[in-house]
């Protein structure tokens, strides 16, 4: 016969009796069963377990007492996404496209960069993170005008080239830089060699004073904006005509090189396809070519150059050639090349003679390579030359004028 429940539960700890078969109630014995004591009233407590009990049993749960919620969840379709408003067609262009809020292309950097005045010089294959050099001019900077100018722009069979305007308006003239108004001996070198290395072309722009004039060649596919980054840092450009030297085929200017072996048409229009390369730039410097320009097949060259508005700049590298020159097309060489001797101590007595030779006839044109070395030790002479009385001018200034008046300069 089964023992009575209220035995079970009164009876003293640690007396040894069988256990009863647990029924649903007896986990709430266990637990309340190390409370009881001997002198507690078991009628109260006997009487809370009932109750407790009876709930179990009315809900038939043997873990009623354990704490519990339920919540319904009421299953919802998701909201709908906003239709992505629509993004206008952005142009292929060289550098990243500014937009404004509402979504409208305004202009690449490249243009807020060139409308601006603002250089900025990036390594090539730079990232975010890398460096860059920022030029930003003086406020009463001198601007270069635009190029190309149709008033003395023409299309040829290998793109825009100069040509003789209205009036005999020149590109020499009109895109050369303004001379600084002042007195003193005066100095003009003109940087060859820019355009094909993005850094030292960079280093050019942006180290050199801005009355240095900059020769690009005409083979890099960044020529043309390099050439426009020069300009709009205030530079003057020339154009650089690769042309056949003594030692030719072992020293190879590159394609396009004028020779004295072709025929008249075959040189005029290696001509035109140099001419072509980029705008805005005053004349025409040698690279290389000591044997064409020494030879007759050079004169019909140099009348073209000078049929177009256009100044013909010899950078002093050859010997000293005398050219035929029957269309009087404006001519001048450099009478030093500071880094023929490409070491800085050699750089920097080339200078010292460049002042020297300045403060005896009043002016001195010369010609240096665009090599980082050569680019630094002008730059850092260049820095204090108002101290020592000497002015910086563009190197146009030795071809601009009357043909018979210019500023010739020989070795």
């Amino acid at each position: 016969m089964t023992e009575p429940t209220d035995d079970i539960l009164t009876r003293p700890l640690g007396v040894p009796e069988a256990r009863a078969p647990e029924r649903p109630l007896g986990r709430f014995a266990r637990l309340v069963a190390p409370l009881r004591r001997p002198k507690v009233a078991a009628g109260a407590i006997a009487g809370g377990l009932l109750a407790a009990s009876g709930l179990v049993l009315a809900l038939g749960d043997p873990q009623g007492g354990e704490p519990r919620v339920e919540v319904a969840i009421t299953l919802r379709e998701p909201l709908a996404r906003p239709a992505a408003a629509p993004v206008a067609a952005v142009p292929e262009s060289p550098g990243p496209v500014v937009v404004n809020a509402g979504g409208s292309q305004q202009r690449s950097a490249e243009e807020i960069e060139t409308a601006s005045g603002v250089t900025v010089v990036r390594p090539p294959g730079s990232g975010p993170s890398e460096a860059v050099v920022i030029r930003v001019p003086p406020a009463n900077a001198p601007r270069l005008a635009s190029a190309p100018d149709p008033r003395i722009s023409e299309q040829g069979r290998h793109g825009i080239m100069p040509k003789l305007g209205e009036g005999r308006i020149r590109a020499l003239d009109v895109y050369a830089r303004a001379e600084e108004p002042g007195t003193g001996p005066r100095i003009a070198i003109l940087v060859t060699g820019l355009g094909v290395g993005q850094a030292a072309t960079a280093g050019a722009t942006v180290r050199l004073p801005a009355a240095v004039s900059l020769a690009f060649l005409p083979y890099s596919a960044e020529a043309e904006r390099s050439a426009a980054r020069a300009r709009d840092a205030g530079h003057e450009v020339f154009l650089q005509l690769p042309m056949e030297p003594f030692d030719y085929p072992d020293s190879d200017p590159g394609p396009q090189t004028l020779l004295t072996a072709l025929k008249g048409l075959e040189n005029a229009d290696r001509l035109a396809w140099s001419l072509a390369r980029f705008p805005g730039y005053v004349g025409v410097a040698n690279f290389m070519g000591a044997k064409m320009m020494a030879d007759p097949a050079f004169e019909p060259v140099l009348r073209e150059i000078g049929t177009r508005g256009l100044g013909f700049l010899d950078d002093g590298t050859g010997p000293k050639p005398a050219p035929a020159n029957k269309g009087r097309t404006p001519l001048a060489r450099a009478e030093l090349v500071l880094d023929a001797v490409p070491r800085a101590d050699a750089i920097d007595a080339a200078l010292a003679q460049a002042e020297a030779r300045a403060r005896a006839s009043g002016f001195a044109l010369v010609s240096a390579s665009g090599a980082a070395l050569s680019v630094d030790r002008i730059a850092r002479w260049a820095k204090d030359l108002d101290t020592r009385g000497i002015r910086l001018v563009p190197a146009s200034v030795a071809l601009r004028g009357a043909p018979e008046k210019r500023v010739s300069v020989a070795n």
